[in-house]
């Protein structure tokens, strides 16, 4: 029988591992036990690397995390102050304000009204039982306080506190109907209480109302019925219609709520607020519908503004061939980050502030303005380049205007992230997207500063600083402040990183990086705020539950207010807390730490409520006054002295340029030189 017999011998292979082991090495681990990893299978090798690069990585983590500690104990550590008194609130305190000797309270069941000296409750509202979210107030003098509050389900409410007693005159955005109900998102209240600004949305769309408050009519209305307070605030604690909320359902479904005050309107003694603007965010730009320019100039010519870009003689189809354009040359970038189209309007927020009377906003001769009440209002919506400012001092209407245009418009080469404006109400400052921080003075008109953060940032909040020039022991008029040597703004930024500005009336404008971002999450930084009592000096509110305060001046830690060993900072992320410039204190919330579930319904039930009093501490050692300070106010100065004084400020900013006109002289001498040389050269080649 024919058998296939291959040509050559089969052989064995040999091994495709040069490390697997030999017959004559049976005690190989016994000689080198460091090898073992290597003859272990390709799966094993794998697994036991990954294994190792992770413990590798976490023994890197552990040994930064104990490099930063020890350096952190090496560190000076700043002195700890301690409270100098508290008070318990019912109920869970959601905010905290300050207005003369008074604190208010924004709890889970209502208001509540302490004395700052002693800490003792003289009133509290818990008439509807509603949690007070956020709480404004402001003193009107004679014992009277306004107070604005919003609650959980977006009502704004207005109270009247006169002679410790709560007095409610109206919901701002009270309704009829329950579906056709707005929420508040924002409230603002003006600096002395004449205006306040409401921003309200619904389900569609958003819009800012401002109120003129009637406060001269409340102290006189006050001073003829003195009792009216007392007896309504008694009245409001009736649990008859105040502990439930009456619904009634008519026959095409729509629902009313009975509220308080549409069940008291009788018992309301005060004046009313006016309604005075109502501002909408910009509408997105389209086609002109101008059929010629002319058109164009009969609509500039009925007083409409030109800086929102509205009135132009750009057609749809030119829109849409650029828009054609664009998408086709960017076609890849616009896939790759999975651009999607939404046709949806989303309500959006807007930032805005009161602006007291200066050359930015030009009234007419018809109305009066008064140096320490605001005469108008800077409105900037999210995502838009545009600083919008309105005037105040319009006549009255008998309908407001919905569709209401700026009286001035300043475009912005970017989309402004967040603004701010000083105590003295002199300046404001801008912060776009693209990191640049613009400081302008409004009483001159023209910018103070303009500077950028290099690195690659987003600008979170920012605060105007108290200069050491301009501390002064006696609070300042609004609007009469003479202007500081150096304008310090504060900028917080979203990695926790702050800086700190200085623009300087004559010179250059610097920026210096006060902390940079924390290795340790829980180091970030939650809230930054000034303390104005003291020159250069702010609170910087971490996660980790610790309050410092800086001085900004040299970067430095200089105290810690801490609450006992049983309590903690209560929303670390998010604090409670005020901070009185007028008392020189400190309110701070605290929660009792408590380790078992049982007691949670006990810690919900009040809150504690910690006071630092700025006085007890050695702080004004750690932020010492410049001696030389400038003259208080020009307000009471002749017209030649304060004549003098703006010369010799202008002077002093123009004594920058005189180190540059060298600079620009040489540049000039190249140019003319390069030019002449040019001249020669063509000459030259025009002759035969």
């Amino acid at each position: 029988m024919a058998a296939y017999i291959w040509k050559h011998p089969l052989e064995i292979p040999p091994p495709s591992e040069k490390d697997w082991l030999k017959e004559d090495e049976e005690d190989f681990f016994l000689q080198d036990p460091d090898r073992k990893r290597d003859v272990l299978p390709q799966p094993v090798r794998m697994i036991n690397k990954l294994v190792m690069l992770v413990f590798e990585n976490a023994m890197e983590i552990i040994e930064r995390k104990e490099m930063l500690q020890e350096a952190q104990k090496l560190k000076v550590q700043p002195a700890k102050c301690i409270p100098t008194a508290e008070f318990q609130v019912t109920g869970r305190a959601n905010c905290l304000v300050v207005s003369g000797k008074y604190v208010f309270v924004g709890l889970s069941v209502g208001l509540a009204a302490f004395k700052v000296s002693g800490c003792k409750e003289v009133c509290a509202w818990d008439a509807v039982k509603t949690e007070i979210c956020a709480v404004h107030a402001s003193d009107l003098g004679n014992e009277c306080h306004v107070l604005l509050a919003v609650d959980e389900m977006g009502l704004v409410w207005l109270f009247c506190f006169h002679k410790e007693s709560f007095l409610l005159i109206k919901i701002l955005n009270e309704v009829e109907d329950i579906s056709k109900r707005s929420t508040c998102v924002e409230l603002v209240l003006s600096p002395g209480a004449d205006y306040a600004g409401v921003l309200l949305q619904d389900s569609t769309e958003a819009w800012l109302e401002i109120y003129r408050l009637p406060k001269d009519s409340w102290l006189k209305e006050m001073e003829k019925n003195p009792g009216a307070a007392a007896g309504l605030a008694c009245r409001e604690r009736r649990s008859s219609w105040t502990s439930v909320k009456s619904m009634e359902l008519h026959e095409d479904g729509s629902s009313e709520m009975e509220s308080p005050v549409s069940a008291n309107k009788d018992d309301a003694e005060l004046s009313l607020p006016v309604l005075l603007l109502k501002v909408k965010p910009p509408k997105p730009i389209t086609g002109s519908s101008f059929k010629s320019p002319l058109d164009a100039l009969k609509k500039v010519d009925d007083g409409s503004m030109l800086g929102l870009g509205y009135d132009h003689l750009i057609k749809d189809s030119q829109w849409e061939q650029q828009e054609a354009i664009f998408r086709s040359t960017y076609r890849e970038y616009l896939e790759a980050e999975g651009e999607r189209e939404s046709k949806e309007d989303i309500p959006r927020r807007a930032t805005f502030h009161f602006l007291l009377p200066s050359r930015i906003l030009q009234v007419g001769p018809e109305m009066k303005v008064q140096p320490d009440i605001p005469a108008g209002i800077s409105v900037h919506w999210d995502g838009s380049h545009n600083l919008c400012l309105y005037l105040l001092n319009h006549p009255l209407k008998e309908k407001v205007d919905s569709d209401l245009k700026p009286d001035v418009v300043w475009p912005c080469a970017a989309p402004i992230a967040c603004s701010a404006v000083s105590s003295c109400s002199r300046y404001l400052a801008l912060a776009c997207e693209d990191a640049t921080i613009t400081i302008w003075d409004k009483h001159l008109g023209y910018p103070l500063s303009v500077t950028a953060i290099l690195e690659e940032r987003l600008i979170r909040s920012i605060h105007f600083l108290r200069s050491s020039a301009a501390a002064s022991d006696e609070t300042l008029c609004p609007g009469t402040d003479p202007a500081c040597p150096i304008v310090q703004l504060l900028v917080l930024c979203t990695d926790s990183s702050f800086y700190l500005v200085k623009a300087p009336r004559a010179g250059k404008s610097s920026i210096t990086l006060l902390a940079d971002r924390p290795e340790d999450p829980n180091l970030a930084v939650s809230t930054v705020v000034p303390v104005l009592a003291f020159p250069s000096a702010a609170l910087v509110f971490s996660w980790d539950g610790t309050v410092s305060l800086m001085n900004t001046a040299t970067s430095q830690i200089v105290y810690c207010f801490s609450t006992p060993p049983s309590h903690a900072v209560a929303c670390p992320w998010q604090p409670v807390f005020t901070v009185d410039s007028v008392n020189w204190c400190l309110l701070l919330r605290g929660d009792k730490q408590q380790q078992a579930d049982v007691l949670a319904e006990s810690r919900a039930s009040h809150s504690t409520i910690f006071l630092f009093d700025f006085s007890s501490y050695p702080l004004e050692e750690a932020f010492p006054k410049e001696p030389d300070l400038p003259p208080k106010s020009l307000q009471n100065l002749p017209w030649i002295e304060r004549c003098n004084i703006f010369l010799r400020d202008r002077q002093q900013s123009l004594l920058g340029l005189k180190d540059q006109l060298p600079e620009y002289w040489s540049r000039l001498q190249a140019q003319a030189a390069a030019m002449d040389k040019a001249r020669q050269k063509v000459k030259g080649q025009k002759k035969p």
